[in-house]
């Protein structure tokens, strides 16, 4: 059964990577997002526009994604999801997610949220960079080449 590529899009930076990654691999690609981002129409992607819930979109996912299928998402939560269904999951700057790391990821993030309920506040992740679309569109154009051998 072939892969997919499923991008939880809301925020997602690297939709032209993904596209372009997938294009060449003919891959299927389904960019998930709510009616708060709408997505213009791209050439071989599937648009799913979901509600404006600020999990419909992870929900969406999290309901179709399959053992082999890829995910680009920022969300860990999402990530451990596609993880349990055995899905290969990566962030947007190139982050392979797997079960060695995704325990330590979640953890943090749930210590930052009590630092931030605390009044403690945080800087932010870093600004996106060009070598950041690169390191990412290597990595996904490295797990496209080894799912593709592997069928």
């Amino acid at each position: 059964m072939p892969f997919k590529i499923m991008v939880d899009a809301d925020a997602c930076p690297v939709k032209p990577e993904i596209v372009k990654a997938a294009a060449q691999f003919k891959v299927e690609v389904m960019m998930v997002a709510s009616y708060d981002h709408r997505l213009a129409p791209m050439e071989g992607v599937q648009i799913i526009q979901v509600d404006r819930s600020d999990q419909s979109a992870d929900l969406y996912i999290a309901n179709r994604i399959a053992p082999g299928d890829v995910l680009i998402t920022q969300d860990f939560g999402l990530a451990a999801l596609a993880l349990g269904k055995k899905a290969i999951a990566l962030s947007n700057r190139g982050q392979n997610y797997n079960d060695r790391t995704i325990d330590f990821l979640l953890d943090r993030r749930h210590e930052q949220a009590k630092q931030r309920r605390g009044g403690k506040h945080s800087k932010g992740p870093k600004p996106f960079t060009d070598e950041d679309r690169q390191f990412f569109l290597q990595t996904l154009t490295k797990v496209l080449l080894r799912l593709q051998d592997n069928s």
